[in-house]
């Protein structure tokens, strides 16, 4: 075996940190895990009469975090404080402060969650149902984005900053683009992993699904009941080797790989025999340059159902093969409960200290074997092993996989094949907007100055104009809410304009989904009832769509795409956050083409939480119109795009992103966060600033957000004659859909103007965090490269 080639950079952990039911630390954590001590007991703190359970795997530390997020101590968001407690300890592990040892520009964060804020949520719709008026900032608080950006501002981080929502995966998705953003050299460290804290909603619908069981889970038994539900956070500091290296870092662990699929099969239940999550195994190994029989521990998804064990089971035995029988697969989840987007966060942190100790987590619970598991389980109590690698598994609703391939530091490795990074192009895209059906009216209305909407009830907002047929026959279409429906009608309309039919192609793509507000129709439907009629009213059938990752669900299943996934929710900069994280899979050779599609869509309580921010109420947002959108772009390698005869319309040439440490719902007035993110990727794609032939601007109506954007611009041109379009001050703001929107019509003015030149978008969420795309014509010749 050999080590990693000097082309593909290696990245470490340097620190821990981690708040669950077994305490309020990581060595808490570890020592209660590996002990097989079980830490799930009654809950306290929700009321739990009417639920399947009463137990649960609660933090009952009352560690608070330093940093004040909002202005005042009554409102909270436990998935944020408990984000902050792990990552105090983390840095504090890692014995670096970002700024001090690496430029707060060098370092980024990656937060993974599945409910992120709806705790807040939960609270605003009880007081709006009681005649009471919220606190703004509790409506701040939901978007999983929040918790991001309140990370960036407690330390100060000032690189990349980026929320991933793929329900029980997130945390390790944000390990999988931490690794890819440190590898692009976008950052040199990094702040990742994932928090949760339970919801009602979340123990009523896993309730209605008859999920939950009355005792402590027991995973891979043949006696298990069903899953307990678990709250925490886990988060980790990840640095570049060299930079470990240079700083005399500690260093816990190397992350290898990962690898990333969707099953298209169901939208909780798992493919019966493993077979997607195996090809998120199989991804992970070659990924690592790992070989089935280097594998001598798993850290399981184990939740206590009986689906998801035995198609666990069976994924681990269709990817390691033989191998399988001698491997070890063990399940944290069955003594802190599962911790849903901090699942892949904390089960990491369990991998990464079983290497640093060479002790294998046990199973606790277990009582007999399940001749549909059968692997080794680790009964009882952490068995000492010689581990040089492990892995950590995390399977989703939404058929999202993803597995992660830790090792101890120093261990050898073969590694993978130095990287083919090959160019990105724009192979097929749709627009599905207010201002009608395709992309073509997009542009008309463009042209026109089209303002469409209407005011409703201080807020002017649009809404998108589609068939629904186009997303499904009425019986598919009867459990998909409307994003669902918008993101299937959009990705079908795109995949069709990149000539992207057959089964073998669609198998092979895989979707990269950006959403501001996510599922906030379904989460009302299904919660609101419950305030008034209790934890039985809960509709099972509304349940699986409440996940930010149910749409992109939807779309693998509807158009059978079964390539990596992920869902982004960086506010309104998600869709330019998720055309990011696709063009570095791409780049990466994890895909040869992925869908990446942008969608948003309203409900009574999404538009309350509008009027209720002081922003939109205030005059300077006269002008602004908020609009439903589905937006769909094909990207996919040139390579591939050159193989299959496909036209090619753009050419991704670079993106960055930068962060204000603003805080949640604060900018930076000045525009510096988004002057960076401009200059870098302008930088990165080799293009001067006066070289540009337009910029796509975020600008939108609300004159705070708008002048810092107009500052950065005046100071990158520099008085260089480079048109600004303003797209959204006509349009509409569709919430997460901007990068798209910009980049459609990016497209549309090359087809249609006389001048074809690289093109500047810009994204900004309303938390100081900004994306930066440069777009370009396709390529004029067959012998022109695309770069």
């Amino acid at each position: 075996m050999e080590n990693m080639p000097s082309g593909v950079a290696r990245v470490v952990v340097s620190g821990v940190g981690a708040i669950t039911s077994q305490g309020g630390t990581a060595e808490e954590f570890w020592e209660g895990v590996r002990t097989g001590r079980v830490a799930i007991r009654p809950v306290r703190g929700l009321p739990m009469d009417g639920y399947q359970t009463a137990i649960g795997g609660e933090v009952t530390a009352t560690r608070k975090p330093a940093y004040a997020y909002t202005s005042h101590d009554g409102v909270r968001e436990p998935s944020v404080d408990f984000a902050l407690v792990a990552a105090e300890e983390a840095l504090g592990a890692s014995g670096l402060t970002p700024g001090v040892e690496i430029p707060a520009e060098r370092w980024g964060v990656a937060y993974g969650t599945c409910n992120g804020g709806w705790r807040s949520a939960e609270h605003a719709l009880r007081a709006r149902a009681a005649d009471e008026e919220p606190d703004w900032q509790r409506y701040a608080l939901v978007p999983p984005q929040a918790g991001a950006e309140a990370l960036g501002a407690a330390f100060g981080i000032k690189g990349p900053v980026l929320s991933v929502n793929t329900a029980c995966a997130s945390g390790a998705h944000a390990m999988a683009h931490a690794l890819e953003v440190i590898r692009a050299g976008r950052a040199d460290a990094m702040l990742v992993g994932g928090s949760d804290a339970f919801t009602e909603t979340a123990f009523a619908g896993f309730s209605g699904l008859e999920s939950l069981s009355a005792k402590p889970a027991a995973p891979y038994s043949r006696d298990r009941s069903g899953l307990s539900l678990g709250e925490g956070s886990g988060m980790f500091v990840l640095l570049s080797a060299d930079a470990a290296a240079r700083l005399g870092a500690p260093v816990l662990a190397e992350v290898l790989g990962y690898g990333l699929s969707a099953d298209g099969y169901h939208p909780t239940a798992p493919h019966p025999e493993g077979e997607g999550a195996a090809r998120a195994i199989r991804a992970a190994l070659a990924s690592a340059g790992l070989a089935p029989e280097d594998v001598r521990y798993v850290n399981g998804h184990g939740t206590g159902t009986p689906k998801n064990d035995s198609a666990e089971s069976g994924a681990v035995r269709l990817a390691l093969g033989e191998a399988a029988e001698k491997t070890a697969l063990s399940s944290t989840k069955s003594m802190v409960g599962h911790l849903l987007g901090a699942a892949g966060a904390v089960e990491g942190i369990a991998t990464v200290l079983a290497l640093r100790d060479q002790i294998a987590p046990p199973t606790a619970g277990f009582t007999e074997t399940d001749p549909q598991c059968g692997l080794d389980p680790i009964p009882g109590t952490g068995r000492p092993m010689d581990l040089d690698v492990a892995l950590s598994n995390n399977f989703a609703f939404g058929g999202a996989n993803a597995t992660v391939a830790y090792a101890r530091p120093g261990a050898l490795f073969e590694g993978p094949a130095d990287e083919d990074h090959d160019d990105v192009v724009v192979t097929g895209f749709s627009a599905l907007t207010a201002a009608g059906d395709g992309a073509e009216a997009l542009w008309q209305a463009f042209e026109a100055g089209t303002r469409p909407g209407a005011d409703e009830d201080g807020l002017r907002v649009a809404r998108a104009v589609f068939d629904p047929e186009a997303a499904g026959t009425r019986k598919e279409r009867r459990r998909m809410d409307r994003i669902s429906q918008l993101a299937i009608a959009a990705c079908r309309a795109a995949l069709e304009h990149a000539g992207v039919t057959g089964d073998d192609q669609r198998a092979a793509t895989g979707v990269v989904l950006g959403t501001g507000i996510g599922p906030v129709e379904s989460n009302e439907r299904f919660f609101l009832p419950l305030l008034t009629d209790g934890p039985a009213a809960g509709n099972p059938g509304v349940f699986p769509n409440t996940v930010y990752n149910a749409a992109a669900g939807q779309v693998a299943m509807a158009l059978g795409v079964k390539g990596p996934t992920s869902t982004l929710t960086s506010g309104h900069a998600a869709g330019a956050a998720a055309i990011g994280v696709a063009h570095d899979l791409l780049r990466s050779g994890r895909a040869d083409r992925i869908l990446v599609p942008a969608v948003d869509a309203f409900s009574p309580g999404a538009l309350d939480g509008y009027r209720t921010l002081p922003l939109f109420g205030a005059p300077s947002a006269a002008d602004y119109t908020l609009t439903e959108g589905g937006i769909a772009l094909v990207l996919e390698r040139a390579g591939a795009a050159r193989e299959r005869g496909a036209t090619v319309h753009a050419v991704v040439r670079s993106h960055a992103t930068a962060s204000d440490a603003a805080g949640v719902g604060r900018w930076d007035p000045a525009g510096d966060g988004l002057e960076r993110a401009m200059r870098a990727a302008l930088a990165d794609a080799g293009v001067a600033p006066g070289e540009l032939a337009e910029v796509w601007a975020n600008a939108a109506g609300l004159t705070p957000v708008d002048r810092p954007e107009a500052a950065a611009l005046d100071r990158l041109l520099d008085g260089a004659d480079v048109p600004v379009r303003t797209p959204k001050r006509s349009l509409g703001e569709p919430v997460g859909a901007g990068a798209q929107l910009a980049a459609v019509l990016a497209i549309g003015s090359w087809q249609h103007g006389p001048s074809r030149g690289d093109a500047l978008i810009n994204s900004s969420s309303l938390g100081g965090t900004h994306t930066s795309i440069v777009l370009s014509p396709a390529p004029t010749s067959r012998t022109e490269s695309a770069r």
